[in-house]
């Protein structure tokens, strides 16, 4: 597959270096070409330096990774060269006190997607600090991580879950795109408890089994197991 990649920070860095060990091609474009070019180094193999502009008509993916607010200014310049791409959104709009910047209107991920209306926009990887995507693989207690994928078409969405496995971790489908927002509000919880709080965010939610609640075996009961109500 061949990918481009927007940026030359953290993320950009972390996933294109998992994708690149992966055997697919890896565009990695910037503003300053240097720094384009100090990244693709640092990463090796198939990776090669370019402008964002040659970046996003190379890639039939394209990460976004770039600060929320920068993402939706280069989507928009350079929104021609990603007609029919998919463009893969990580981005956190998250500010000072843990503060989610997009509430009440529309989430980071529909933003790119207004900007370049012709791209197939995928949100996903947001959940995490750039040196869990680091891990090779993010295997925790033998569990590969989970990673939620939001999008409304199925060939993206194909092609992002491809290199979510690629990482050594489990997609999950998260819904459409209108869910992206979700993910968005779930990372800046995530942060505030972790860091705000130094509190075990894996501690929140039961295991699967007791999602709804234990059996009635389980509380002296017959076999049947409680279910949500709509």
């Amino acid at each position: 597959m061949r990918i481009g990649v927007l940026g030359t920070g953290n993320m950009a860095d972390a996933l294109a270096t998992h994708w690149v060990r992966a055997g697919h091609d890896v565009i990695i474009g910037g503003r300053d070409a240097r720094k384009a070019e100090r990244l693709a180094t640092r990463i090796g193999g198939s990776a090669k330096p370019a402008s964002l502009r040659a970046a996003a008509e190379t890639g039939q993916v394209v990460l976004a990774a770039l600060p929320f607010g920068a993402g939706a200014d280069v989507a928009r310049d350079l929104h021609a060269a990603l007609e029919g791409k998919v463009l893969l959104d990580c981005s956190n709009p998250v500010g000072s006190g843990f503060r989610l910047l997009t509430e009440g209107g529309p989430s980071a991920a529909q933003q790119l997607a207004a900007a370049a209306p012709g791209a197939h926009v995928v949100k996903a990887f947001n959940l995490c600090h750039e040196d869990v995507w680091r891990m090779r693989p993010p295997v925790f207690d033998g569990r590969p991580l989970a990673v939620p994928v939001c999008g409304d078409d199925e060939t993206a969405l194909v092609r992002v879950r491809e290199l979510v496995m690629d990482m050594g971790c489990e997609p999950v489908a998260g819904g459409g795109l209108e869910r992206a927002g979700l993910l968005e509000a779930t990372a800046a919880l995530f942060i505030a408890l972790w860091v705000g709080e130094g509190a075990d965010v894996q501690a929140i939610a039961p295991p699967l089994a007791y999602a709804t609640g234990p059996s009635r075996q389980e509380t002296g009961g017959g076999t049947e197991v409680f279910r949500y109500r709509p």
